[in-house]
């Protein structure tokens, strides 16, 4: 197995995004059940407290990423600077988005009281979210959700581990027109 695994950890060595086990099967040429075998080496191998790297299931794919813990020592160089920082709007806004998916402009609009065409555009132009859609009704307005660059960047492997929300929370991503 230590073939295997080399091999698969050189290909997510190589790749800058998450890889998928269909994608690392065409790419190793090895069944579904060696990468799965090699991926759990993997883990034992960077799960030791030597190890800078993490084995990471990120969007449904595979990524070596430092680990958590290093990154604020990293991430000044690594990292995006301070100054491309989503705001605290930006934020609300992406998370409104992510528990509420799919959403219209107006929408977030409603939850937020106020404006936020320019705060969609800049995420829009990072990548962490995109027009899923219409919704049917006057004007058929976009909806908005979020991208696999949301799950990379937030490190999840799907929107199921975004944190819960409470009875009180979960009330603010709600609309009257929504709840009938």
């Amino acid at each position: 197995m230590d073939k295997e695994a080399a091999i698969v950890e050189a290909v997510l060595f190589l790749e800058s995004d998450p890889i998928d086990m269909k994608r690392l099967s065409r790419i190793t040429l090895l069944s579904k059940e060696v990468i799965e075998s090699a991926l759990e080496v993997l883990k034992t191998k960077y799960s030791l407290p030597s190890s800078g790297l993490e084995l990471s299931e990120v969007g449904g794919g595979w990524s070596l990423i430092p680990k958590h813990e290093l990154w604020s020592q990293l991430k000044e160089h690594y990292g995006k600077r301070n100054e491309d920082k989503p705001s605290r709007a930006a934020l609300e806004t992406l998370s409104i988005i992510a528990y509420s998916q799919p959403i219209t402009r107006a929408e977030i609009e409603s939850i937020r009281g106020v404006g936020v065409s320019g705060v969609i555009k800049m995420l829009e132009e990072r990548g962490l979210i995109k027009e899923v859609g219409r919704k049917e009704g006057p004007g058929r307005p976009v909806q908005y959700g979020t991208t696999r660059e949301f799950l990379k960047v937030f490190r999840l492997n799907s929107l199921a581990d975004l944190p819960k929300l409470d009875d009180w929370n979960e009330g603010k991503f709600e609309l009257e027109t929504l709840k009938s």
